[in-house]
């Protein structure tokens, strides 16, 4: 990685947005098998790194509810340093910014986060296929951000083929509710045979979220908040991200995102991000 990239910085973790998101089968293990293309954002939590010579793994800033040793990022400097044998330790400083339950990545970003900064600041040295096949046992999102590029996703999300995408915003609505992934694909409603799609193939603003319906279902509010995104950008531009509960709209300029972020009812959450090219940690 760039020297620039030292323990005195914020390291970045990027929210994404499956710009679609299709089941298309399941694995004889339960494993639902997906089709989906990710796009990073300019906007997302960040991790800060303190050195520890006791090797202890300290999470400072714990999330409500959750148990250090169960937090993605806590899990993640652990497994590497398993994996690598690495006496040191560290202390983690997280911001959140993202929602939990959102499908907007935040867990899964911000391990990856740990694993790519680590890996540097502990002078590991392992290639990026290494760290994406850590990333794998944390969880199914975490590869792509390890990988770095927009991408268009298959399996249980860890092939990937890099895409490029034209420039765009998003208007990203939080619905006040927390979906849980699981209780989505469990669903017996949930479609689980959309036919499968060629990556070479897919263009932008093709497919929908497979998920949708259920999660419309089971949270209400999550159907309200893109009902109202649908009503002013049309459903061919308005989706749901992952398996909820965030939506979005996507728009070709700055300004039309932020005019229609204007209009949100009150006591909406909302905010307007860019696309990002790749992820900011993928040329380090």
């Amino acid at each position: 990685m760039s020297s620039a990239w030292t323990w005195e910085c914020a390291w970045p973790a990027p929210a994404k947005l499956n710009l679609f998101l299709h089941v298309v089968g399941r694995r004889p293990d339960g494993y639902h098998l997906l089709q989906t293309v990710f796009h990073f954002l300019d906007h997302g939590d960040s991790l800060r790194f303190e050195p520890r010579s006791d090797g202890q793994i300290v999470l400072a800033t714990p999330l409500p509810g959750v148990a250090p040793e169960t937090d993605l990022t806590v899990r993640a400097a652990r497994l590497l340093q398993t994996h690598s044998g690495c006496r040191q330790g560290v202390t983690l400083h997280l911001t959140k910014r993202l929602p939990m339950g959102g499908g907007l990545g935040g867990g899964s970003s911000d391990a990856a986060t740990v694993l790519l900064a680590l890996n540097h600041l502990w002078g590991l040295g392992l290639e990026r296929p290494a760290l994406q096949a850590l990333g794998l046992r944390l969880g199914a999102d975490v590869p792509v951000f390890i990988f770095g590029r927009n991408a268009f996703a298959e399996g249980i999300g860890e092939r990937l083929t890099p895409v490029t995408l034209p420039e765009s915003w998003y208007l990203v609505l939080e619905p006040p509710v927390t979906v849980p992934t699981q209780r989505i694909f469990c669903a017996p409603d949930l479609r689980r045979d959309t036919p499968p799609l060629t990556p070479s193939a897919w263009q932008p603003g093709q497919g929908g979220n497979d998920l949708e319906p259920v999660a419309c279902r089971l949270f209400p509010v999550v159907g309200e908040y893109l009902a109202w995104l649908r009503q002013h950008t049309g459903p061919e531009r308005s989706h749901m991200s992952g398996s909820g509960a965030c939506v979005f709209a996507r728009f070709a300029d700055a300004a039309e995102a932020y005019a229609l972020a204007a209009q949100l009812p009150p006591g909406w959450k909302g905010w307007v991000a860019a696309g990002l090219i790749a992820h900011p940690l993928a040329a380090c």
